[in-house]
């Protein structure tokens, strides 16, 4: 993955031009300074509280780290786009088969520019993506209702929206956790390159039955 090279993208905001930048390393990563609205909140607490779990991820030859970065090198929106944890059963498809959207978050101050769809945009800028399938989970104890405003449907109803636009369609599961609220989300989007069989085995491995 970290061979695939993507021009960032820019975008004029505001609160001045915002530039978007996709397949970055560990050491490019360390140039920047995380914005202080990634921490801890009354209600809510950022999914990366650390520009060094950034750098992890980065460091990973499969995963695929994307940042929304301000002139005065401040990461102020990041995705992360890499392979299922090592406990997940998305794994029972085969090495590759499967890769989530690990992460989607934009600070507070910055939401009103919809920097969360360019940052979706440029993580599936990927060789690979009509050859895999891939997935986000949304579980809304994770979601920032009091930061949004929203009610935890419309959250959901947001989420929807967002990944929508790239192709993803909500799917059902039998998954523990995302079983645990009713708005919890899962949505998928499945590769033209998908051979038929993996989409069968995706399908029962949705509810647990091993392919």
């Amino acid at each position: 993955m970290k061979a695939f090279l993507s021009n960032p993208s820019h975008r004029q905001t505001p609160a001045g031009t915002i530039t978007i930048q996709s397949f970055l390393t560990p050491e490019v990563i360390q140039h920047y300074r995380f914005d202080a609205q990634f921490g801890f909140h009354a209600q809510y607490k950022s999914l990366y509280t650390k520009r060094e779990t950034l750098e992890a991820h980065a460091a990973r030859t499969d995963t695929h780290v994307v940042l929304a970065l301000t002139d005065d090198r401040r990461i102020i929106g990041f995705g992360v786009f890499g392979p299922p944890d090592a406990n997940e059963r998305w794994l029972d498809l085969g090495p590759g088969t499967m890769l989530e959207v690990k992460a989607v978050e934009v600070s507070r101050r910055y939401r009103a520019f919809h920097l969360a769809s360019d940052l979706l945009l440029q993580m599936l800028i990927y060789p690979r993506i009509e050859s895999v399938i891939a997935y986000m989970v949304g579980y809304s104890w994770t979601w920032d209702l009091s930061g949004s405003g929203l009610t935890a449907q419309q959250y959901r109803n947001m989420l929807i929206r967002l990944f929508s636009t790239q192709g993803f369609v909500e799917l059902t599961t039998n998954e523990p956790n995302i079983c645990l609220k009713p708005e919890n989300l899962f949505m998928a989007r499945i590769g033209s390159d998908v051979p038929e069989k993996v989409r069968q085995d995706f399908k029962w491995l949705r509810y647990g039955i091993t392919p």
